[in-house]
């Protein structure tokens, strides 16, 4: 099944491109099918790109998924016109009276800011309290995993000595977790931070569990009782995008560490290898399916009786 986009969306045109079937609002509204809502709440800076890294991903379930992008309304993009955001998202205002099957929390370039410092802290904390009670099932990615258990579970993030940017090899700590169904006993995923999540916090609360670890970077995916879903690295990213930060930061004179384990030879004047897109492909998926599609309600008014989301 194809996810299903706002018509003229630009990352419709390179998904196609790359034989992913998107259907457009037209063709969706004549089937008699109930879509997944999903709502992204779309932090990153490079807004396009990231669209298209996490629909890609989407699509590939079998599951018809209606898509519904969300913007801060308490930050200005610098990267994007306003004109553009407000032609393809949504601000929390217009969609905070509906349910959503699931959402999904983006990374954000934010990291060395205290999270109460960040100019649009509190929307993201009214949209993450509202989810409790309005989406099924929440993945928070990077940035957005670290927020995430931050407001939810108190859960600090840590600076790191220098950033975490390469490919880490991860394995799983739960035999039967859904989330990673049919992963194989050791799998890779990109990471790109300035700080950290600890194990020995989360250890602590009974109600989160760690299901996957790597002995570099540390913590890699948390679940919890409530159907979040808190995802450290960028399973999301595209070939060249670990690439396309390290270009950045070196013209800024940042002077950054070559990502480990991405480059062929660690050079980085050679071609990055791809070795994490079968598994960011199947992490999605069993998302979709094991945490939203085999417990949400038919009916999404519902939810609340569906799932216990006291605090």
């Amino acid at each position: 099944m194809p996810i299903k986009v706002p018509d003229n969306l630009p990352a419709v045109s390179a998904l196609e491109s790359e034989n992913i079937f998107v259907m457009n609002e037209d063709r969706a509204s004549h089937q008699d099918i109930r879509p997944l809502k999903i709502a992204i709440l779309n932090l990153m800076p490079t807004k396009i790109e990231t669209e298209i890294q996490i629909l890609r991903l989407l699509s590939n379930s079998p599951l018809q998924t209606d898509i519904t992008f969300l913007q801060m309304e308490s930050h200005e993009s610098k990267n994007i016109s306003q004109e553009y955001l407000d032609r393809f998202y949504r601000r929390f205002e217009d969609i905070k009276g509906q349910k959503f099957d699931g959402l999904i929390i983006t990374g954000a370039p934010v990291e060395n800011i205290e999270f109460e410092k960040v100019d649009y802290w509190g929307e993201l904390c009214t949209i993450m309290d509202w989810s409790l009670t309005n989406v099924y099932s929440t993945l928070h990615i990077c940035w957005g995993a670290q927020a995430g258990l931050y407001y939810h579970y108190g859960i600090p993030k840590y600076p790191l000595p220098k950033k975490m940017s390469g490919i880490f090899e991860h394995h799983a700590l739960v035999k039967d977790e859904p989330l990673l169904r049919g992963f194989d006993d050791a799998f890779n995923m990109p990471h790109s931070r300035h700080t950290e999540i600890r194990a020995s916090d989360i250890y602590h609360n009974p109600h989160l569990h760690i299901v996957a670890v790597s002995d570099v970077s540390g913590v890699g995916a948390v679940v919890s009782e409530k159907s979040q879903v808190f995802v450290t690295g960028h399973f999301e990213y595209d070939a060249c995008t670990l690439a396309y930060e390290y270009e950045r930061d070196t013209k800024r004179g940042m002077n950054p560490e070559v990502p480990r384990n991405y480059f062929v030879e660690d050079d980085p004047h050679r071609d990055p290898v791809v070795k994490w897109r079968a598994h960011a492909t199947l992490l999605f998926i069993n998302w979709l399916n094991y945490y939203v599609y085999q417990r949400t309600p038919y009916d999404l008014d519902e939810i609340n009786r569906y799932i216990d989301r006291s605090r």
